[in-house]
């Protein structure tokens, strides 16, 4: 069932009516603001039980990262010796592991988040939309952790940015959304169909060979690589490179992958909203 909120929603007393939910659901943020706090402590949860009992802790934000680019850089730097655009290969694959890797992240952690989330969601109701955002959410911090060291880095290699430097929040934005469109759609699907906690991550690992992260996008022909731009993905992670390394932006690219976001955006929240009266009763 769906409802509608009345005009003192926001003050001490609440006054929910209950109307017949619509068979699509749209998202409705200003139900979602009203339970921001929830979506706070659910956030902080998830990062506390991230690093709880942990020998490593927060320093695994760092090592993650840094580990991949160390391996990529022996395989298919040194001996692959795939070309990096004239950038140091340890600094043009971490350029790309800082949106991928919050994007592997952050899609695996939602895609469990419903059904990890069982005992809160058989008992109360809140907006369901919001167990999944808080996974998103709380791996921002690991973000701003790898975008230091990536900074590093760069001081290391001598490489400043420029002007484009700029586009980088909104690329961030874009990774954002792109990883709740497909981890929202995942945790839906993982709670009425169990077996997608095994799709995942098969579903990642091709996903990441399938992105220009250890590789460059320029190496498929251009008559080809409007499908590479089919993966929202590729034209996030050459945008990132373009804004911290002062590469030139494929505006192409980045158009149809950001059509692509929005697709996928607007058919995970649809799907999730759909799908979420049955959770309770399914999961």
């Amino acid at each position: 069932m769906g409802d509608r909120l009345s005009d003192s929603y926001f003050a001490h007393e609440r006054l929910t009516v209950i109307t017949p939910a619509r068979r699509w659901g749209l998202l409705d943020l200003r139900e979602l603001w009203a339970y921001r706090e929830l979506a706070g402590v659910l956030t902080l949860r998830d990062i506390r039980l991230r690093y709880k009992q942990t020998v490593l802790g927060a320093s695994w934000a760092i090592l993650q990262p840094l580990l991949t680019m160390a391996v990529f850089s022996v395989v298919f730097g040194r001996l692959a010796k795939l070309p990096s655009d004239g950038i140091p290969y340890p600094l043009f694959v971490f350029a790309a592991l800082l949106p991928w890797t919050f994007f592997a992240n952050a899609v695996s952690q939602s895609a469990a988040s419903l059904v990890g989330s069982t005992q809160l969601i058989s008992k109360v109701y809140f907006p369901r939309l919001i167990v999944p955002l808080a996974s998103v959410g709380s791996n921002l911090l690991d973000l701003a952790v790898s975008a230091v060291v990536l900074l590093a880095l760069m001081g290391w290699y001598g490489v400043a940015p420029d002007w484009r430097l700029a586009a980088l929040p909104l690329i961030v934005v874009a990774v954002l959304l792109t990883s709740l469109g497909v981890g929202t759609l995942l945790s839906a699907l993982t709670v009425e169909y169990r077996d997608f906690r095994f799709v995942v991550p098969f579903l990642l690992q091709i996903w990441m060979f399938a992105s220009p992260v250890a590789y460059s996008s320029t190496l498929v022909p251009q008559r080809w690589r409007w499908l590479l731009a089919l993966n929202p993905m590729a034209g996030w992670i050459e945008a990132t490179r373009s804004s911290l390394l002062g590469r030139p932006f494929d505006l192409p690219s980045i158009g149809l992958s950001l059509a692509v976001t929005a697709i996928l955006f607007v058919a995970g929240i649809a799907y999730c909203e759909r799908a979420e009266r049955r959770f309770a009763d399914v999961i």
